[in-house]
Parts: structure tokens; C-alpha cells; sequence
């Protein structure tokens, strides 16, 4: 039997929403168009079907994908995800945006994803091993560390990540450490890779803030997913002082003006699995927790949270995108008009891709950093990403996203043009 398929959260096609993206920074920074031509295709898009041996003794089949956007300045890199929603085309925009990303935060990778249509909440542990080897198996020729490199994504985790390390391994006779990043300690993984992307998008708000002559504390915080990103993004604001007074999950979404108690929550979470029955809190919609009155709204979910349609009801000062395009270009115009200060995805969720690069060095090297190397380190690519992106901003006067983008465009253009077209 086939997987079921479900309705899809996304409204509009994330690629063509990438593509658009793409021209309108081309358009603004003057890139040859033939540069924005060759950038707005994908290198490869590989589709696969898995069959899986089911604990009920059925087999079913899943659909798998595979996307490489470039590889211009280097081996391409990017998550895989599980989820019922997963399509062809938002993997080829995960990827391009990785490419962006990667650019902008000046590491040496190009941009990949993967992802594989099915709800990981349904699957057991066996299954969902025996899906992940089978994919690894069907994709083996793909991936590499000098080649493209998968890593975490929504639905996986440090386990997927073992699995396929050592379904890759097993195939090539050695340990080879730095086919995928995200692994766990035990097996060649790096501190503070969990908490990396969290941290990433702390010290983008902590830098806004602060060009704001303003201080995270006493800021009320409304945090969209309490998945890997939101959950420690969560604590780490609350640790810095300020007042989260919504959290959600894919099936929850809390609020209280007060404020929730969120190490409570996080130890709630990890023991039910779920942000249901939490105490202390009212339960509201996802679609109410966006447009709560809050100074910094974070979205750490899935994309298109923020539409046309309801960004002019949002009343947070600064958005941090803690997941990938969860505000639409629509939605982005009605936002800038209101003069909301948003941090895009490239900038604000990169660093879960920095602390990839960080393990993937350490893989290869074999020798291995203390957390507090991998966290300075990581602050200062962060910081640094954030000062060009801000000046780029002020001084051309242009969004903080199209100013990200302009950065990142223009650096994967000058490596394509200078490794030139072959044949």
C-alpha cells in the first residue's frame, strides 16, 4: 500500500516563491540576469520510492527526495525532513534557501534537502529505521561528504542521523564521519549542535535589539513550534529575561499574559510528548498565537504561517524566523509598510547549518572542540552575518531579507562566474 496523503499546509508553491525571491533580488542588486537564471534551477532533484516491511507484516511504499540547488562554492549541504506534507517543490525551495544561507553566513557549502513523504507520529521506532535505511540505500550515490551531506530536519533527528551514518558506512566498508551532520556525541557528534539553531536566531535578536537601543529583557516573546528550534529558543529568552507568554505545538498552543514557566513546559514536553493539559495556561489556536500583541514574535514551525491575510492583524515589532519562509512575500510587504523589524530565515536559522559546518570540520579532522569553542565560534559567524546584513539594510535602505538575500546571491553569482561554465 501507498502512504496516505493529506491536505498540505503550504497556500502558495514554495518554489515559485523562491524563484520570486531570487528576481526581485537580482532586480534590486543589478545580478545578470543569466546568473539569476542558472541560480533559479536546481542542479538535481532525485525522486525514489521505499518500501518498507510495516510491524503489521504489510509493506508500505513512501516517496523520497533528494535536492541539490548548487554547488558552486562547495559540497552542497541540508536537512531531511518526515512529514505528511512533504512535496518536490518544497524541496527544491529548502534547498535553494540553503544555498542562501550557507553564502551568507560564509561557509563553504552549496544548498541541499531532503525529505520523505510520511507522519513520523505514526511510525514506530523499527519502522521508521528500516524507512531511513532504505532511503539511504536508494540515495547512496548522492551523498557524501565531499559531495552533498543530509542532515536534522522537521521530524528527524540525532537517531535518523546514526541510521544513516551507519547504513552509509556499512556500504563503504568505513566509519565515514562526516556523511551527515547532527549525529549524536557517541558517534562523531558536535556539542551544542541540539541547541545550535536556537542560539543562532538569540544572538540575531539580541543584536537587533540592541541596534534598537532596546534589551531582551522585559520583552514579551510569542514562540510559534516547540519543536528543537522553538523549545530551546524559548528557554534561552526566558534565561535572558524575557516573558513568554505563548508557546505552541503542532497540536497546542498555549497562552498567558503573565507569562508560562517555560523550563515546566520543557520538562512537560518531554515527558508527554505534548504541550496538551500544561497548567497554567490558555488554550488558543495557532492562527490566534500569531497575531498576539508581543515585542518579538518568533515562528518555529512550518512555512507560510504569515499570509497576506492576516499580516496586517500582526502586532509583534520584530518577527525572528525561526523556521523557512514562514512569512510570505505578500505578507512580507504588509509587514514592512507597518514597519515590523523582520529577521529572515537565512539569517536568523543558520545556525543549526553553522555548527553542521563545525561538525562536519571536526569529522573530517577527527579531533574534536569544546562547546564553548563551538558556541564563541558560532557567535561570531552569527554576529558577523548580522553586522553585514544590518549595514547592507541601512545604507542601500532595503529590508533585512532582501538585503540577506542581496549578500548571499551575490557571493554564489561570483563563485559561479568565477569557476565559469563547462564545458
Amino acid at each position: 500500500m501507498s502512504a496516505a496523503v493529506t491536505t498540505s499546509h503550504l497556500r502558495e508553491n514554495p518554489f515559485e516563491l523562491a524563484r520570486e525571491q531570487l528576481r526581485r533580488v537580482g532586480t534590486t542588486f543589478e545580478i545578470d540576469p543569466n546568473l539569476i537564471a542558472v541560480l533559479g534551477e536546481c542542479k538535481k532533484a532525485i525522486e525514489v520510492s521505499i518500501p518498507v516491511s510495516m510491524d503489521d507484516g504489510s509493506t508500505s511504499v513512501f516517496k523520497g527526495y533528494r535536492v541539490t540547488h548548487n554547488i558552486a562554492r562547495g559540497p552542497s549541504k541540508g536537512g531531511i525532513r518526515y512529514h505528511p506534507d512533504v512535496t518536490v517543490d518544497e524541496v527544491k525551495a529548502l534547498a535553494m534557501w540553503m544555498t542562501w544561507k550557507c553564502a551568507l553566513m560564509g561557509i563553504p557549502f552549496g544548498g541541499a534537502k531532503g525529505g520523505v513523504v510520511c507522519d513520523p507520529k505514526k511510525m514506530s521506532r523499527g519502522e521508521l529505521e528500516r524507512m531511513t535505511r532504505r532511503f539511504t540505500s536508494e540515495i547512496i550515490n548522492e551523498i557524501g561528504p565531499e559531495k552533498d551531506i543530509p542532515a536534522p530536519d522537521v521530524g528527524t533527528d540525532g537517531s535518523t542521523m546514526a541510521w544513516i551514518f551507519d547504513t552509509f558506512s556499512m556500504n563503504k566498508g568505513h566509519s565515514v564521519l562526516g556523511v551527515v551532520t547532527g549525529k549524536p556525541l557517541t558517534i562523531g557528534g558536535s556539542l551544542g549542535r541540539v541547541e545550535a539553531t536556537s542560539r543562532g536566531s538569540l544572538f540575531c535578536i539580541r543584536d537587533a535589539v540592541a541596534k534598537l537601543d532596546k534589551r531582551i529583557a522585559g520583552m514579551k516573546v510569542v514562540v510559534q513550534g516547540f519543536g528543537n528550534v522553538g523549545s530551546y529558543l524559548a528557554q534561552f529568552l526566558h534565561q535572558e529575561g524575557a516573558t513568554v507568554t505563548a508557546i505552541s505545538d503542532s497540536t497546542t498552543a498555549l497562552h498567558n499574559p503573565k507569562g508560562i514557566d517555560i523550563p515546566a513546559a520543557f520538562a512537560y514536553k518531554a515527558e508527554n510528548r505534548t504541550l496538551a493539559g500544561l497548567k497554567d495556561a490558555e488554550t488558543i489556536t495557532n492562527e490566534e498565537l500569531v497575531l498576539l500583541d508581543c515585542d518579538i514574535l518568533a515562528p518555529c514551525a512550518l512555512e507560510q504561517v504569515i499570509t497576506e491575510e492576516n499580516a496586517d492583524q500582526v502586532k509583534a515589532a520584530i518577527i525572528c524566523e525561526g523556521a523557512n519562509g514562514p512569512v510570505t512575500p505578500a505578507a512580507d510587504a504588509v509587514l514592512e509598510d507597518k514597519g515590523v523589524l523582520i529577521l529572515p530565515d537565512v539569517l536568523a536559522n543558520a545556525g543549526g547549518v553553522v555548527v553542521s559546518y563545525f561538525e562536519w570540520v571536526q569529522g573530517l579532522q577527527e579531533y574534536f572542540w569544546k562547546e564553548v569553542e563551538v558556541n564563541a565560534k558560532l557567535n561570531d559567524i552569527v554576529s558577523r552575518a548580522f553586522d553585514e546584513t544590518w549595514e547592507t539594510a541601512q545604507s542601500r535602505k532595503l529590508p533585512m531579507r532582501v538585503a540577506a538575500y542581496g549578500l548571499a546571491v551575490k557571493r554564489v553569482a561570483e563563485a559561479t562566474v568565477t569557476r565559469g561554465i563547462y564545458p
